[in-house]
């Protein structure tokens, strides 16, 4: 539970209609069960108690007071289980019977909640036997139950919060109620609620399941929440419907765990309450109602104990990038359609029919060419507009060179060599440099006399200078102010550099011209360098990640620390766990320290960025995406990293 985690279970136990022992006998063992493996919130089925399928029988006094007999063991089996149990029952009051959910922890009852929309079409006829549940909550006594029983609150504005861990505020959905065009759990979610758990016996028809898998999904997305959802399974009459046990756990718009149908399993998963409460930070539209003002009553609950929860779910090593292949190509070109769309307005509000790139034969100059090259086309302008810049200096190897002649020549663009070795020379014989001295001043000369070289050009031709710089230099201040920081427009200001080297794969694995492809393989399996140093025996000598650290992680910290405002400790804690198997702890954290340290310092040169377009959730843009002050102090940040330090753990 620490990080804001919460390990949550939906279970489907073996059942027999009208048998309640039986019944009972199950869900105990399953909660036992999910308590060994840590979880803190399970959730069983739809009137799990009796089995849904109890029809008429629903109406025989025997199996309404053995489902209370069966709940008072429920919650007396609960006595040393820190954990949220919640089942499923009929219960009777005030001469009306009602569907209920029943939440269960440590040997108390703290509350019931009824199913709100009961339906009477095809094969349900629930309105046969129950009432629609109430808003108002009211406080009841439960004989049967004894000391269990006193004072219980019934009523479905119910909410369920831990004090310890007040990110987790519980609502409830019983089946039909999430298939409404307005669900209980909006109203839930609106009043604070962040996970929402759904009780349920849905039957099994052909792609039901699809629709289903969404419905939780897109739930989940649209409230900001975690949603468990609990299904009935084999064991259900089979008299006119099938069950298959349809069990899910979803967060914000991501499954994360899901059973396979036709058995009766216990999924488990752990939703981030940082995340949800995160993201509902950042929209200012999900405005919360304290859920007092809503007409809510909200129950209390403690956890005995606050411990470090054992992550099983997976996060991906690249966040930015979409793990399946099929979703990978359909991001990469949405991403080179938006990149080219915004340059294409760029170009035609500005009547510039000439546009002047930097290339250097490295996948980010590659990247800017491929999409000036698709934006000419949209904008129906001729290729050769394009000016594509070679600047050889003193790091230029014969491979960058070559392929970037060639890619130029490749895309029909115009090449343009203009050597700079002269120049800068010149340059550190007028500023009082010793070429020989291989110092920042050394390598910002070449990036400044470049920029000059390429802004120059482009009032020749009456064109704009293209951006190549990604969003991971810029997240390091991995550019030369003045240097390659300027351009007129930067087209790769918002795609990672993790990002950079899928789009240029895209493009060669769907381009029909064999050398064009050829080409870009090579140059994705060129190393990362800015090539301001001399080269060693004719290869490069100077590589990035070799200095500021491995782009995937770098990408990895940015798009946690950024996208959900995780805390330095939560994000390491996460490397570790997801890069297991590449990095050992001291270099996952000495290239964390790196990046906090060169993020805060580096602000300065993103406060004023040129424009371009955003790709994705996250940005560095100054105009809006992220207002940062260039003097904040990282002190904070680096204070916490201190008491993480593995060489002292």
């Amino acid at each position: 539970m620490k990080d804001h985690f919460i390990k949550v279970a939906a279970l489907t136990p073996d059942i027999r209609v009208g048998d309640t022992d039986f019944n009972t006998d199950n869900i105990i063992d399953g909660m036992k069960k999910a308590a060994g493996e840590g979880v803190k919130l399970a959730v069983f089925p739809e009137l799990c108690i009796t089995g849904y399928t109890c029809s008429d029988l629903f109406l025989q006094d025997i199996l309404l007071k053995e489902s209370l007999n069966s709940l008072k063991r429920i919650i007396s089996a609960s006595v040393n289980m820190d954990m949220i149990t919640i089942v499923g029952l009929p219960f009777m009051y005030k001469g009306n019977l009602y569907n209920i959910a029943a939440i269960v922890h440590a040997g108390e009852l703290l509350g019931i909640v009824p199913k709100m929309h009961i339906p009477n079409y095809s094969e349900f006829y629930e309105a046969r036997h129950f009432t629609a549940g109430h808003d108002e909550v009211v406080y009841i006594d439960i004989p049967e139950l004894g000391d269990y029983g006193e004072a219980v609150s019934f009523g479905s504005k119910l909410l369920f919060e831990a004090s310890n861990m007040p990110e987790l505020v519980i609502g409830i959905d019983i089946c039909e109620d999430l298939w409404m065009p307005v669900p209980p759990s909006c109203y839930h979610a609106m009043a604070s609620a962040t996970v929402i758990a759904n009780l349920s016996a849905s039957d099994e028809t052909t792609g039901k399941d699809i629709y289903r898998r969404e419905l939780v999904r897109n739930q989940s997305a649209r409230l900001i929440c975690g949603y468990i959802y609990a299904d009935a399974g084999e064991g259900e009459s089979s008299t006119d419907l099938v069950f298959s046990g349809h069990n899910l756990i979803a967060e914000n718009g991501s499954v994360l765990a899901e059973t396979k149908r036709f058995t009766n399993e216990m999924i488990i998963s752990e939703i981030d309450l940082g995340k949800l409460t995160s993201e509902r930070r950042r929209m200012t539209t999900f405005n919360v109602t304290p859920p007092e003002e809503a007409g809510y009553e909200v129950i209390y609950f403690t956890f005995s104990d606050i411990t470090e929860t054992k992550l099983t779910r997976k996060y991906e090593k690249t966040p930015f990038v979409p793990n399946s292949i099929d979703d990978r190509n359909r991001r990469c070109d949405e991403i080179l359609n938006i990149q080219a769309m915004g340059l294409k307005k760029r170009l035609i509000h500005t009547g510039c029919k000439s546009a002047v790139i930097g290339i250097s034969g490295g996948l980010d100059s590659t990247l800017a060419l491929l999409v000036t090259a698709k934006a000419f086309d949209m904008a129906g302008l001729d290729r050769s507009g394009i000016q594509a810049i070679t600047m050889p200096c003193f790091g230029t190897t014969d491979r960058t060179y070559q392929n970037a002649c060639t890619l130029t020549q490749k895309l029909g663009a115009t090449l343009k060599e203009v050597p700079i070795h002269e120049a800068v020379n010149l340059h550190f014989r007028d500023i009082g440099h010793d070429k020989d001295v291989h110092d920042v001043t050394y390598e910002n000369s070449q990036a400044r006399q470049r920029t000059l070289i390429l802004m120059n050009i482009a009032n020749q031709s009456n064109g704009m200078v293209i951006g190549t710089g990604d969003m991971s230099e810029l997240a390091l201040g991995w550019a030369t102010y003045n240097g390659d920081h300027m351009s007129m427009y930067g087209v790769n200001c918002s795609v990672p550099k993790t990002l950079v080297r899928y789009l240029v794969l895209y493009y060669a694995e769907t381009t029909t011209d064999k050398e064009l492809k050829d080409v870009l393989m090579d140059i994705l399996d060129t190393p990362v360098s800015p090539e301001l140093l001399p080269p060693k025996d004719g290869k490069i000598s100077q590589k990035t990640e070799d200095l500021v650290g491995p782009y995937e992680l770098h990408d990895f910290f940015l798009y946690y620390m950024m996208r959900f405002g995780y805390t330095p400790s939560k994000i390491y804690r996460l490397a570790k766990y997801t890069f297991a198997d590449e990095y050992d702890d001291e270099t996952i954290y000495k290239w964390l320290r790196k990046f906090y340290w060169r993020f805060f310092s580096q602000q300065f040169k993103r406060s004023c960025l040129p424009d371009g377009p955003k790709v994705g959730s996250v940005a560095l843009s100054p105009r809006g995406d992220w207002r940062m002050p260039s003097d904040a102090a990282v002190s904070i940040w680096m204070k916490e990293l201190d008491n993480l330090n593995p060489a002292q753990q």
